[in-house]
């Protein structure tokens, strides 16, 4: 397809500060296999695929704007954490990264366990049928009614986030007739190099028991001494988005300093030790994620070093990715519906979607790549920010990157790495229909979780 560039459009060696921005990429048509899903290439035309389907032929069938998930890339690293860890190691995928009851059926038949964070998660993974003793239970404040539901069902573990839950997971047990198997979530004083907002080990927070007061070894003493808890290791979580495995090393430290003290003073060698999730993807071509193999390897290396100088069997280790599995899985795929150049500033181009279907970066200043997938052009770049259609300043999808200069309305543009908490985090802003999520595998696709329509809304909207 033939376009010309909008006349009014910045060029970049007109606005761009020496120093201030990444230069554009030397071939604007490439999609960078660092942050696209595994089968998503281009077709003789030009034009982006995925799972051998093209991008215009999705959205005619599904609309725009749409997550679509790349079900061969989502199963091929679940097998590769399973494997990464082998079978002395448990591998909990976070379902707050984005569940369904599609991709619950496809961690049980990929040999993953599930954590869940709430009681509809929880719902969503039984429905689903993912036996019960395979799911795990967070969170800063379960309800009675989740708590029970969890133990009733008999779910693998708790993870324990409180002296209050302590005593309440308890009494449930005592209630129904069981023993639950029990995590006590710490904080270590360990802040992962992440968005503040996302850094969730330091002690000022709401999430578990700090280690430096002396709390997380009173929960400990408190959860030994109650005959319906059995407790079963230890929980720390650094944070989230993190490159390397430094923080870990300093969070393990301090951990089997704790299951030491544990084994002292009451003769128990707790046999596991949960260190979370957070590990991080390429969201951008200057991100450099580290292959699940290296990241098992190191924190292998990492307990087992630091229990053999505390003279501590090694416990079962687990840990927690969710965003490290589907986050590089999906992208979004949204349609242009205008481009306004500001001369000497950039290009704004706005698409039909938005904050609505990807709140992160006006959360967390998170930062995305971006590409025309409808066509190829051979246009010069042109500074842009692609923004949505809600009624927000802070409507904001890529803060900057670089798109052909010819980019014109109708054109079709996808943001990549998009599995991991924008659907989850979705909303109705400006009363926006949230889209479908579109798995796509082996020339075929199917709708995992369909459009919201009016009715939707209706439904709620009891007048």
């Amino acid at each position: 397809m033939s376009r010309s560039a909008h006349p009014a459009g910045p060029r970049y060696a007109d606005v761009i500060p020496e120093g201030h921005y990444s230069a554009p990429p030397a071939d604007l048509n490439a999609l960078d296999r660092r942050v696209w899903a595994r089968t998503v290439g281009r077709d003789a035309d030009g034009v982006a695929t995925v799972g051998g389907l093209d991008v215009q032929r999705l959205a005619e069938e599904f609309g725009t704007p749409a997550y679509f998930l790349d079900e061969e890339d989502f199963r091929a690293r679940c097998r590769a954490w399973r494997e990464a860890f082998g079978d002395g190691a448990d591998v909990f995928y976070a379902g707050k990264a984005f569940l369904s009851r599609a991709v619950v059926r496809w961690l049980h038949e990929e040999g993953l366990n599930l954590d869940v964070c709430s009681g509809g998660e929880l719902a969503t993974a039984l429905a689903a049928g993912m036996p019960a003793e395979r799911i795990a239970l967070h969170g800063n404040n379960k309800s009675t009614e989740e708590i029970e539901r969890a133990v009733r069902e008999g779910v693998g573990r708790i993870v324990l986030d409180s002296f209050q839950e302590i005593v309440r997971v308890a009494h449930i047990a005592e209630k129904l007739g069981k023993r639950q198997r029990v995590q006590i979530r710490v904080t270590v004083g360990v802040e992962a190099h992440t968005h503040e907002f996302i850094a969730t080990a330091h002690e000022d927070q709401k999430f578990g028991l700090p280690l430096a007061a002396g709390q997380a070894a009173e929960a400990v003493s408190r959860a030994l001494r109650l005959e319906h808890l059995e407790l079963v290791g230890i929980h720390s979580h650094i944070g989230s988005q993190i490159f390397d495995t430094s923080g870990f090393e300093v969070a393990a430290h301090r951990v089997v300093g704790l299951l030491k003290q544990v084994r002292d003073e009451h003769g128990v060698e707790l046999p596991e030790i949960d260190l979370g999730g957070g590990l991080g993807i390429a969201y951008t071509a200057d991100d450099d994620p580290r292959e699940p193999h290296e990241i098992a390897k190191a924190l292998s290396e990492i307990v087992t070093r630091e229990c053999e100088g505390a003279g501590l069997a090694v416990p079962r280790i687990s840990v927690e990715p969710g965003r490290a599995i589907v986050g590089p899985t999906a992208f979004t795929l949204y349609e242009v519906g205008t481009v306004k150049p500001l001369q000497g500033l950039r290009t704004y181009v706005s698409v039909d979607g938005g904050m609505s279907d990807n709140i992160r970066t006006a959360l967390y200043d998170a930062e995305y790549s971006v590409a025309l997938v409808s066509r190829t052009s051979d246009a010069e770049p042109m500074l842009s920010r692609v923004v949505g259609k809600h009624c927000e300043s802070g409507d904001i999808v890529v803060r900057d990157a670089f798109l052909p200069a010819d980019l014109a309305p109708g054109d079709l543009i996808a943001v990549p790495a998009t599995g991991a908490y924008c659907r989850s985090m979705a909303s109705n802003y400006n009363h926006a229909l949230r889209p479908p999520v579109v798995a796509v595998k082996d020339g075929e696709a199917r709708v995992i979780v369909r459009r919201e329509t009016e009715e939707d809304l209706f439904r709620l909207d009891v007048g």
